[in-house]
């Protein structure tokens, strides 16, 4: 953890995209936290620092709070003067049309107007918070912006070098044991010749260097590796483009001992050279399980 921490406000006007904005802090390695009351903040800092692990924190403030607006203003005067905090004032707006047209879409009832007229409820929280946007050091019109295109430019304006933003979850797995409901992109390795069936492979897996040199050495095997790693090579940007913060390739075999393990763990260890790379073997050790309860 460094010295200082790094504090990121995020408010301004409802239904100007701070949901999404929250949810990229997240994949930014922000730990986030949603309308706390002001009053609560001194106790919010003294858990920060007995962590002695949180360096990012965002704080979304808004005025579903707004019976305790005068204690936000105060709340921003405290985090200027505190010794040790970065702080900086991110402010999402959008023209009254968009908003307009963003609650009608949603159905959702305005803070300051549950049982006005919705435009009177926007004028209200736009005069409230003239003096937080004054503030703000980074104000950005969602109008014309898409969720993705908002996380695009929150990425651009708030990442940092020691955090990557887009990484890559590499999985074997056996299709016995079901798909995996979290995967992206879903690989079959059933063709090749199964290891199972050698003697001296049987209790081994695709880790151990004679299963996984027995796994590669099939005819097939190269070819199908070069074709599937040339395809993730070419689509991995544009999820990227896409907003995407992560990917996870699942690669399945019969019981995901041996043939799935064996090519996570190439496909994996070829891309960490560009991406960061998290490899995992869902089912390795199901069957040896098995085994040992019969």
């Amino acid at each position: 953890m460094s010295d200082s921490l790094n504090l990121v406000v995020i408010t301004g006007m409802s239904g100007a995209g701070k949901t999404v904005a929250m949810q990229s802090f997240e994949d930014l390695g922000y730990f986030c936290v949603d309308n706390m009351p002001p009053a609560l903040l001194p106790k919010f800092w003294e858990l920060v620092k007995e962590s002695g692990k949180i360096d990012k924190v965002a704080l979304v403030v808004d005025l579903r709070s707004h019976a305790f607006y005068d204690q936000i203003l105060d709340m921003l005067t405290g985090l200027d003067k505190a010794e040790k905090v970065a702080t900086k004032i991110l402010f999402l707006d959008a023209t009254d049309a968009e908003l307009v047209s963003r609650y009608k879409e949603t159905r959702r009832s305005h803070p300051l107007a549950m049982e006005g007229r919705l435009m009177d409820g926007i004028r209200k929280e736009r005069n409230l918070l003239t003096e937080l946007k004054n503030r703000a050091q980074v104000v950005i019109d969602t109008t014309n912006l898409s969720p993705r295109q908002l996380r695009e430019k929150l990425f651009l304006t708030f990442k940092t070098t020691d955090h990557p933003t887009f990484h890559l979850e590499v999985m074997s797995f056996g299709f016995k044991y079901g798909l995996p409901i979290d995967a992206d992109i879903v690989m079959d390795v059933r063709f090749l010749p199964n290891p199972y069936y050698v003697p001296e492979f049987r209790n081994q897996t695709g880790k151990d260097q004679p299963v996984y040199d027995y796994v590669m050495q099939q005819p097939a095997a190269e070819k199908f590796y070069q074709e599937f790693y040339t395809l993730l090579a070419d689509v991995m940007p544009q999820y990227q483009a896409e907003g995407k913060s992560s990917v996870t390739i699942a690669i399945g075999c019969t019981g995901g001992q041996h043939r799935s393990v064996a090519f996570a763990e190439r496909i994996g260890k070829a891309f960490a050279k560009t991406y960061p790379v998290d490899i995992t073997h869902r089912d390795v050790n199901k069957r040896k399980a098995t085994v040992n309860r019969s």
